[in-house]
């Protein structure tokens, strides 16, 4: 795995992330709240689950032991965008310090059900990508469901963006 390619799904995930999250920001309170019956409920407990992943994870390969955010520690898009711009910013971070040989060392974490998994932490961060990814779809049917647009974060549509 290739560092210069890790960079650039971390670089789709944040611009697929704010795509999202500009959608969001559009609906109102009600409905950004309102139990939709997806896996995590809401637009908001979704939207959180994902931003709690994204530290989940940085937390692993920092060699730290995580601790889930709560979902109701963000009343409102603009508190979920605030914590999101940190964590992306960390996540930069700690890229900038990866080289390939680490990318390809095996890094051993405690999973949410308490299993000890090892895996080279390349792998570990493509998961993470397309844990985000799955849930951005279905924060996209939700979208709909309240009656709000979303718009394409599409792997294909990111690439065709860096065209322009």
């Amino acid at each position: 795995m290739d560092i210069a390619l890790i960079q650039k799904q971390f670089e789709y995930d944040r611009w697929a992330n704010a795509r999202m999250l500009g959608v969001v920001a559009g609906i109102n309170p009600e409905a950004f709240l309102k139990d939709l019956g997806s896996s995590y409920g809401s637009i908001r407990n979704t939207v959180a689950h994902i931003l709690s992943s994204e530290c989940a994870w940085l937390e692993r390969w920092q060699g730290r032991s995580p601790k889930p955010l709560d979902p109701l520690g963000f009343p409102d898009i603009e508190t979920l965008r605030a914590r999101w711009a940190q964590v992306e910013q960390d996540q930069k971070d700690f890229l900038g310090t990866l080289t390939n040989e680490r990318l390809a060392a095996d890094l051993q974490y405690v999973n949410s059900q308490g299993e000890t998994v090892t895996l080279p932490i390349w792998q570990q961060m493509l998961h993470l990508i397309n844990h985000s990814s799955y849930h951005r779809g279905q924060v996209t049917t939700m979208l709909r469901q309240v009656g709000a647009k979303p718009v394409s974060t599409d792997l294909i549509a990111f690439y065709r963006a860096q065209r322009k």
